[in-house]
């Protein structure tokens, strides 16, 4: 059973965070406790992924820097002009809309780091590409937002870069130096991992349900719509720009991730303190929705690679 157990909680992914979504809507306290705990619960995951890799991918990523370059080019012009065109769309109100664009121009999350490991993506390159967004949103996610609608708001800079580096950075060193140091002693912990980390999203995934579960029942139709097409476009421009401009298919899935998959925390926080709470309806659902829609194409893509590798070995 300890065998099959892990096993079987891997390929129930989507299944177990539907359900766990399910039971939070329906009984928030049941995962809303959750809350205080999310970053650590992150930062487990990270030091799981941690574990999988070497320091000699992110070497690499580093000789490609002109493909993360590309990723957040592709986050910071993709994201922020599909909020503004479905805006014009669906003829949403002001102050819907400025909770729209706000998405739009915020950085990717950690979140497209957990669903880029399961995908059997690059992950050394979404962490990269979640740093340097990260980095870059200060300027860019007030200068993008003032643009495209008009309203001035404020990004801390070190507050960003504290969050990343407790909950991506230091995590991830730690796994990548005990792996370098223990090696085929990891071996039974490496085998568990991945299920601890697929029970750890999904307690997340339905924390953020409990604690947005009356904006939902709501069912503010005209936002979510706007959400569910901005996702969505945001997948398929990630990958199709990415394969355009001649990034091979697992580039492409990475970058579609990190692009698709937004820091909709940092959206709600902007929106809540500087124009109210129906702007922050967009980033409250738009966190479900992309964590969502994400283990389900993790779950597509890993399934895909699987094949692939059996038929000749992955491509960058």
């Amino acid at each position: 059973m300890l065998r099959t157990l892990p096993q079987w909680i891997e390929r129930n992914f989507l299944t177990l965070a539907v359900g766990f979504s399910l039971l939070a809507l329906f009984h928030p306290p049941l995962f809303a406790w959750i809350k205080p705990h999310i970053a650590l619960g992150l930062g487990i995951i990270m030091f799981g992924m941690g574990l999988t890799l070497d320091f000699g991918d992110f070497a690499r990523v580093g000789r490609e820097w002109r493909t993360a370059g590309l990723g957040v080019g592709l986050q910071y012009l993709i994201m922020p002009l599909i909020a503004w065109a479905l805006c014009l769309a669906l003829r949403l109100s002001p102050e819907a809309a400025v909770g729209v664009i706000l998405v739009g121009c915020c950085p990717s999350g950690t979140a497209s780091n957990v669903i880029a490991y399961f995908a059997r993506a690059d992950v050394p390159l979404s962490v990269v590409m979640t740093l340097l967004s990260t980095l870059i949103a200060p300027l860019a996610t007030p200068a993008l937002v003032e643009l495209l609608a008009g309203e001035r708001v404020a990004v801390d800079f070190w507050a960003m870069v504290r969050s990343v580096f407790w909950i991506v950075v230091f995590p991830l060193l730690d796994g990548l130096i005990l792996r370098h140091l223990l090696r085929e002693r990891l071996k039974p912990l490496i085998r568990i991992f991945p299920s601890i980390s697929v029970v750890t999203i999904s307690a997340v995934i339905a924390c953020v349900v409990a604690l947005n579960q009356k904006t939902i029942l709501e069912f503010p139709a005209l936002i979510m719509l706007a959400v569910i097409l901005h996702n969505a476009m945001g997948y398929l421009c990630g990958f199709w720009g990415t394969r355009m401009l001649g990034g091979g298919t697992i580039t492409a899935r990475t970058i579609s991730i990190e692009v698709g998959m937004q820091n909709s925390g940092l959206a709600v926080a902007l929106a809540g303190t500087f124009f109210g709470p129906t702007a922050a309806l967009a980033g409250a659902i738009f966190s479900l929705w992309q964590n969502l829609t994400g283990v389900a194409l993790a779950r597509i893509w890993a399934r895909d690679t699987v094949v692939y590798s059996k038929n000749g070995g992955l491509k960058k």
